[in-house]
């Protein structure tokens, strides 16, 4: 993989000391390996792009993913987003039609979510790397252990943070947060097979920006995605 992940942000601080441990060079290895020896998604340059893109202390709200799409040209290192020109995966369909029934909004002409990155919404999967074609590939060769120090670490910030939780999954994550300062926002996952049992009408992002000003924080531009 290269030289050690240097983040242009802040982030460098705050994982400075997971950088260092045993599991994170056991993951290193690992990655090389599969890079070496698979297809893996997202480019090896893009696995850290959401941590790139969203400082720690820049974060408003997290979207958390887990694992990234496994088909060509899908991941890009945010979750649920898809490059420019890519068609839109059902969940993203569906995260749009929710977003346009909730701030109506038109959807999307792309599902590139960059525009929502830098406004400081963090789309983390908690899985950053998968074969292709093989969802849940690269579960537990500690991955998990990063990602859930990073949500820890963003729970136990402070400020004020909104956590949309969609998914059994990613709701497994809950204990991590310090849901007494935090907002968590948790329903169905997106996806066809669950979007109709609570995540459609659950309007995730205008309750996400009434948290944030009631807070006295800046509202995300939901219609900004690029």
């Amino acid at each position: 993989m290269g030289a050690r992940v240097l983040f242009q942000n802040d982030w460098q601080r705050v994982l400075e000391d997971v950088l260092a441990q045993p599991f994170y060079e056991a993951l290193r290895t690992f990655l090389k390996e599969e890079y070496r020896q698979y297809t893996v998604y997202p480019k090896m340059h893009d696995l850290y792009r959401a941590l790139h893109l969203t400082g720690f202390s820049e974060t408003r709200v997290i979207i958390l993913g887990q694992d990234p799409y496994h088909g060509p040209g899908q991941a890009h290192g945010l979750s649920f987003s898809v490059p420019d020109g890519v068609p839109l995966p059902p969940s993203l369909k569906n995260i749009f039609i929710e977003l346009s029934a909730d701030l109506g909004i038109d959807e999307p002409s792309s599902g590139n979510l960059t525009g929502w990155a830098k406004q400081g919404v963090l789309l983390l999967n908690t899985i950053l790397s998968v074969r292709a074609g093989q969802p849940g590939s690269h579960r537990g060769h500690g991955w998990e252990t990063f990602t859930d120090t990073i949500i820890a670490r963003l729970g136990a910030r402070r400020e004020p943070l909104v956590f949309i939780l969609w998914g059994r999954y990613a709701l497994s994550k809950r204990p991590l947060i310090d849901t007494s300062r935090h907002l968590v926002i948790a329903s169905a996952h997106p996806s066809p097979l669950s979007a109709h049992r609570g995540f459609f009408g659950s309007r995730p992002f205008s309750r996400a920006n009434a948290f944030l000003l009631q807070h006295g924080l800046s509202p995300i531009d939901w219609g900004k995605t690029t």
